[in-house]
């Protein structure tokens, strides 16, 4: 098997973490002994499994997702609201046991869908836990990511994952090297949101609203960044198939973790500049999704990562 090659059966997953290719950082890490650029060996790892009230409401609803926050991450935004456990490494170990019964309770308290955060650098424990658990859920699988994704791992998960729910942060390799030290994110994320929707298709909801099948990519407009913004937009309008995704523009950005060391970014977005990019969406014919009210932009839309539910 060529080394970046991903096409494993089911049984010898766990083979994935000895030269790991996972993420678009392909380091070549024997996760068994050493962590990965991910920060991250094989011990799955997570830091809350609880229902979540604050994604879009097509996703959270009255019921809220059952959303389970993994610990790493292959992205190093310096502004991510979730530093505790993508960047410093807050988490329980979990056995692929644990998170079947977690899932399952999830369910059981009423949540809308399976939501899982940052999950790409668990994979290979991951897919066996989905394909036990999946014939035992009546609520949709939502894979809930950074957007920065290699296409040979998105194949694993077809079959598996119902609503894609990536990020499109960046078009400039400049800025995505600034903020979240990967210059190719939109290299791969461009690749990564089509494949996602090749595997999707139409979104569907069910009667109360609730999207059951789809893909919908968020976009964080950032301080002072409108125009590649707007760039990604086009890219976008261009690019994508017309009726096929859901755009999810969002004001929320509050400058956490290390977004001090850049200025420029150092203060919430102002509603002129959420206003122009929404306005460019709207120009381009990107009507179908959801914005967000200012109001998002508060610290308390962060869940705290106290191991609740684990």
């Amino acid at each position: 098997m060529d080394k970046n090659t991903l096409e494993v059966p089911m049984k010898d997953l766990s083979s994935l973490y000895e030269n790991c290719t996972l993420c678009p950082r392909m380091c070549h890490v024997d996760r068994r002994a050493r962590t990965g650029v991910c920060g991250c060996g094989t011990d799955l790892t997570a830091g809350r499994a609880a229902l979540h009230l604050w994604e879009e409401p097509c996703l959270s609803g009255q019921g809220g997702s059952g959303a389970v926050f993994f610990s790493g991450c292959t992205l190093k935004c310096c502004y991510c609201q979730n530093y505790p456990i993508s960047q410093e490494g807050v988490g329980k170990i979990l056995s692929q046991e644990e998170l079947e019964r977690i899932l399952l309770n999830l369910q059981e308290q009423g949540a809308q869908n399976i939501d899982l955060i940052t999950a790409t650098q668990f994979l290979p424990s991951l897919l066996p836990v989905l394909r036990r658990v999946r014939p035992k859920l009546a609520i949709p699988i939502v894979w809930n990511c950074g957007g920065y994704e290699r296409m040979e791992t998105l194949r694993m998960l077809e079959g598996y994952v119902d609503v894609y729910l990536p990020d499109l942060k960046y078009c400039s390799p400049e800025t995505a090297k600034k903020y979240s030290g990967a210059p190719d994110y939109f290299l791969h994320a461009r690749e990564a949101v089509k494949e996602m929707i090749r595997q999707t298709g139409t979104p569907v909801f069910a009667a109360d609203g609730s999207l059951q099948k789809g893909t919908l990519i968020r976009h964080l407009v950032l301080p002072g960044q409108r125009e590649d913004s707007v760039r990604i937009l086009r890219w976008m309008a261009a690019s994508l198939p017309r009726g096929q995704f859901l755009l999810s523009l969002l004001s929320q950005y509050t400058p956490f973790y290390q977004a001090a060391r850049h200025p420029e970014i150092n203060r919430r977005v102002t509603s002129y500049e959420y206003g122009r990019v929404v306005d460019a969406a709207l120009a381009l014919g990107l009507d179908e999704g959801f914005m967000q009210a200012r109001s998002s932009a508060k610290e308390e839309y962060t869940p705290p990562f106290d191991l609740e539910g684990l």
